[in-house]
C-alpha cells in the first residue's frame, strides 16, 4: 500500500476507463458505508436502473463484492473478465510495480460494470478515501457515512485525520451527502465541499429520518428527503437506529443522484422493502437465537448495542467474540459489558486475529472469570454459547457472535447461511 494512485489510473487508462462508463455513487466512511451502500443500490434499482455494486470486504466469496442489478457476478462471468484484464494488470505490474489484490479487483469490477453495462454504479471504498483504489472514479454524488476510530495505523490517529482520508473522495463540484457526524469531522468534510465547491447536504439539517416505530422484521420509518421531499410508513428490513439513519442518508444520496428530483414514495417503499445486509444483526438460527453482528470497532458495537436493547427481548445474552489483532479490543469489551452475561472468547480464520487468551485477559477486566470462557475454535465456541444459551429453557436467552467481519463470516459458513 502506498499513498498514490499512479498504477490504478495507468491500468485505467489502459483500459479504456471503465470507471467513467457510468455515473457513479461514491461511498466512504467508517461505519454503516456497506449498509448504505446496499440501500443505495437497491434505491436505485427500483428507480428502474441497472446497477453495478461495489463492497468490500466479502464474506464467502469474492463474487460478492461485485453485482449486477444487486446480486453478485457469476463465477463465469467473473472468470471470463479476468481473462481480459489480466495481461493489462500484467503490463502495469513489469512498467510501475507490482498491483495489489485489492487495486486488481477494483478493477475487475469497473471493467464487469462497463463491460454488462450497467445505468449507475454504486462504489464503496476500501479504506479511507484518498488513495483508496475506488478514487479513480468522477462521481456524480460523494457520500460520507459516519466517521469514527478506525485503522488509525494507516488513517491517522485523530477524527480529523481521519475525515480528511475519508472526504478526499470529495474530488469534484457535485453533491455531497453526510451523516451526522462528530464536530471535528464535520468541519474537514464542509471545509473539503467547500474547497471543491461542492455543495453539501448533512442529515439533520437537509434531510432528516423524522421518526421511526419498531416492526416485526425490522422496522417503519418515516423520512423526509430533499427539497422538502416526504417519505412515511417505509418498511426497512434491518435493526437499529443506525440502519434508520443510513436508510435517510440513501434517500438523499439517490435524490441528489438525480438532480435533487424527489423519489416516488413508492420507489422508496419498494427500494427497502427487499434490501438486505448480511452480517449486520443478521439471524443465523433460532431455539436458541444465534445472531451475528461484523462491528469490529467502538462506534459499532455502541449502535449493535443499542439495537439489540430496543429489537430483542433477551432476558439474558451469551456471546462469542473473536478479533482482530490491530483492534481496538478493550473499549469494543467494555461496550458490550452491559448486554452481555456471558463471553466465549475464541479465534477467528483470519492470520491477523488477536489470540483467544489475549482477549480473554481483557474480557475478564469486564466480566467475572467465571462468566468468561475460551474456546479453541468457532465451532468449538459456537457449541459452548449455544449449550450455555439452553442451560436454563426457562429464561430467553440469545447468543451474539461478533468481533469482526471475518467472524461473522465463520460463523455464517458453520450455521449454513454461507
Amino acid at each position: 500500500m502506498e499513498p498514490s494512485l499512479a498504477r490504478d489510473r495507468a491500468l485505467m487508462d489502459i483500459l479504456g476507463d471503465p470507471q467513467n462508463s457510468a455515473p457513479v455513487v461514491h461511498v466512504a466512511g467508517t461505519n454503516g458505508k456497506t449498509s448504505t451502500t446496499r440501500m443505495i443500490e437497491s434505491l436505485l434499482r427500483a428507480t428502474g436502473l441497472r446497477t453495478g455494486m461495489y463492497t468490500s470486504p466479502h464474506l464467502h466469496a469474492v463474487n460478492e463484492r461485485i453485482c449486477l442489478d444487486g446480486e453478485p457476478v457469476s463465477d463465469e462471468r467473473l472468470v471470463a473478465i479476468y481473462h481480459e484484464v489480466e495481461p493489462f494488470i500484467r503490463m502495469i505490474d513489469a512498467a510501475q510495480g507490482e498491483l495489489t489484490w485489492f487495486q486488481a479487483i477494483t478493477a475487475l469490477a469497473f471493467a464487469t460494470f462497463a463491460d454488462a453495462p450497467v445505468d449507475v454504479m454504486v462504489i464503496e471504498t476500501g479504506l479511507g478515501g484518498t488513495w483508496d483504489s475506488t478514487n479513480v472514479v468522477e462521481p456524480s454524488v460523494a457520500v460520507i457515512t459516519p466517521i469514527g476510530l478506525d485503522h488509525q495505523e494507516y488513517l491517522g490517529e485523530t477524527l480529523a485525520d481521519i475525515a480528511a482520508e475519508k472526504a478526499g473522495i470529495i474530488t469534484a463540484p457535485v453533491p455531497v451527502v453526510t451523516s451526522v457526524q462528530s464536530e471535528p469531522a464535520l468541519v474537514v468534510v464542509a471545509e473539503a465541499a467547500e474547497a471543491q465547491g461542492a455543495p453539501l447536504y448533512l442529515a439533520g439539517r437537509d434531510f432528516d429520518l423524522i421518526g421511526r416505530d419498531i416492526a416485526v422484521g425490522g422496522q417503519v420509518l418515516d423520512i423526509a428527503g430533499l427539497g422538502g421531499s416526504h417519505h412515511p410508513d417505509v418498511f426497512l428490513p434491518l435493526h437499529g437506529r443506525h440502519q434508520a439513519e443510513n436508510a435517510a442518508v440513501a434517500v438523499a444520496s439517490v435524490e441528489a443522484m438525480l438532480g435533487g428530483r424527489s423519489l416516488d414514495s413508492d420507489v422508496v417503499r419498494e427500494g427497502f422493502a427487499t434490501v438486505n445486509s448480511p452480517g449486520r444483526l443478521e439471524l443465523l438460527r433460532t431455539a436458541p437465537t444465534v445472531l451475528a453482528d461484523a462491528a469490529h470497532n467502538p462506534a459499532g458495537v455502541a449502535a449493535l448495542v443499542s439495537a439489540l436493547g430496543e429489537s430483542f427481548g433477551f432476558e439474558r445474552l451469551v456471546g462469542v467474540i473473536a478479533v482482530l489483532a490491530d483492534k481496538d479490543v478493550e473499549s469494543m469489551l467494555m461496550a458490550l459489558g452491559p448486554v452481555l452475561d456471558h463471553v466465549v472468547v475464541t479465534v477467528n480464520s483470519s492470520p491477523r486475529c488477536l489470540p483467544a487468551e489475549d482477549v480473554a485477559d481483557l474480557a475478564r477486566e469486564v466480566w467475572d472469570d467465571s462468566a468468561v470462557e475460551v474456546a479453541e475454535d468457532m465451532p468449538a465456541a459456537i457449541e459452548a454459547a449455544i449449550a450455555e444459551a439452553d442451560a436454563d429453557l426457562a429464561v430467553a436467552t440469545g447468543v451474539l457472535i461478533t468481533g469482526s467481519v471475518v467472524t461473522v463470516a465463520d460463523a455464517r459458513q458453520l450455521l449454513g447461511k454461507d
